[in-house]
């Protein structure tokens, strides 16, 4: 697993990290915007890469956005990272 991508927060450390509520990032995986990897006993555990994606997600609110125009501003976001990464010569 690449590091970033592991999860190694519990969701109320994660979600002190960020600053935001418990509840929250609960409705931010149920929107989709964030997908924190679960234990086998079901437990979220958060990662680098998903403490990150929560930041963008608090400043995009900050912009007064939506939780539907950040879903679709962040898609727009991996598609650029994408494309980049394909212009470059990687795929």
């Amino acid at each position: 697993m690449v590091e970033g991508t592991r999860g190694v927060y519990a969701i109320s450390v994660a979600a002190e990290k960020v600053s935001m509520a418990i509840q929250n990032l609960r409705v931010y995986e149920r929107h989709g915007l964030v997908r924190p990897s679960r234990t086998e006993g079901g437990t979220r555990i958060y990662s680098e890469d998903d403490i990150e994606t929560l930041h963008r997600i608090r400043e995009l609110l900050g912009e007064g956005l939506n939780l539907a125009g950040i879903r679709k501003v962040m898609a727009l976001e991996a598609e650029v990272r994408s494309l980049r990464r394909r212009l470059a010569g990687g795929r």
